[in-house]
């Protein structure tokens, strides 16, 4: 069952097309990795999948609403992460938690108990009343997981979750993660330019290059299908460039946040 369907999708600025066409489906629980160049298309992608931004055309459905008409219902059916931080870090981590519930309208109650169990669940329940501005960076990534995960939401979008994170981190993040789909059955859909991540934990990878899917299976597939021996090299094989760094600020991705939250203060 397929939880993210992406029929023809087309995303033009002016003269210049940003995605050209795209099919691709995600099912329900997977983790997919979308993976692909600066500029070639995977973030205007991505903004499409989390209502940031309207198609020129094609179709998306996600969680069974269509995001250019139902994006009140679709953002409630996702978390994100933004690769750099957008909690507000002159507030506790129980503040940020509750100032995000309260957004998503989770009612009291719920929301209490799912912040505890949440904090608990990234080891962060004994630091709930410290100030974020005295969190390492990885304690940072594991409230913002919590975060998105606190109104129940079908599918967690991870954009470059582990951007700058040490590999020890890193791989904890991962563990974290991937303990959550096993556990709730949750779907994550990220992207990441470290390729050792997208091999290890992906269980589907689709590479966009120049607006265009050029690859989609598991990554063994499609180290077959690049002749290559490790994932790197068959990144490199399908699309003719390396990962680099996305260019974005936490300013960016704090406007975004609020954008998705309609708004409201």
């Amino acid at each position: 069952m397929s939880i993210i369907k992406v029929d023809g999708l087309v995303k033009k600025f002016g003269d210049f097309t940003a995605v050209n066409g795209i099919s691709f489906d995600v099912s329900q629980g997977d983790i997919f990795a979308f993976l692909g160049p600066n500029g070639a298309g995977k973030t205007t992608t991505i903004k499409i999948l989390t209502t940031l931004l309207h198609p020129t055309s094609g179709y998306v459905d996600l969680a069974g609403f269509d995001t250019a008409r139902q994006q009140s219902d679709v953002r409630k059916s996702f978390g994100i992460v933004f690769q750099d931080p957008s909690l507000d870090d002159e507030l506790t981590a129980f503040e940020n938690l509750e100032l995000h519930g309260v957004l998503y309208a989770v009612p009291k109650k719920l929301r209490r108990e799912r912040m505890e169990q949440l904090l608990k669940f990234v080891d962060l329940w004994e630091r709930k009343d410290d100030q974020v501005k005295h969190f390492s960076g990885g304690m940072k990534r594991r409230l913002e997981i919590a975060r998105g995960l606190l109104h129940h939401p079908k599918i967690l979008f991870l954009d470059e979750p582990t951007q700058g994170l040490d590999p020890q981190t890193r791989n904890h993040i991962w563990s974290y993660i991937k303990d959550l789909n096993a556990k709730e059955g949750i779907t994550v859909f990220f992207t990441t330019h470290y390729m050792d991540e997208a091999d290890r934990v992906a269980r589907t990878v689709a590479v966009i290059d120049h607006g265009n899917i050029v690859a989609q299976g598991t990554p063994e597939e499609l180290k077959k299908q690049a002749n290559a021996e490790n994932f790197e090299d068959a990144f490199l094989n399908l699309t003719g460039h390396e990962i680099r760094d996305e260019e974005a600020s936490g300013a960016d991705a704090m406007r975004m946040h609020r954008k998705m939250w309609g708004g409201r203060r």
